[in-house]
């Protein structure tokens, strides 16, 4: 079953340009060395966050990426550009 990782954050408006190029740079390294990342979602809320949600084919698939993100130096330069984040997994129930 399909494995999400859902992220709440903030970027400002200054830095979301820089944010979307290195998210776009580590998106692309992660699926170099762990291709079961699916897609990937960002969504600016009415409030002014983001939700950013990476669907993979599977938890164990999920897993072994993020065990490996200290390998990959562009998370913690996307992650610099953000605050107040928090991160939840789950699984999906159902999909139409």
């Amino acid at each position: 079953m399909t494995a999400v990782r859902s992220h709440r954050y903030s970027v400002t408006d200054a830095d979301l340009e820089e944010f979307l190029a290195r998210r776009s740079s580590l998106i692309a390294t992660v699926r170099e060395g762990h291709p079961g990342l699916a897609r990937t979602v960002l969504i600016r809320l009415e409030d002014g966050t983001y939700t950013d949600t990476w669907h993979w084919e599977t938890a164990g698939e999920m897993g072994a990426a993020f065990a490996a993100l200290p390998t990959f130096p562009e998370a913690p330069l996307t992650m610099a550009l953000t605050r107040d984040g928090t991160a939840l997994n789950g699984r999906v129930v159902d999909e139409r």
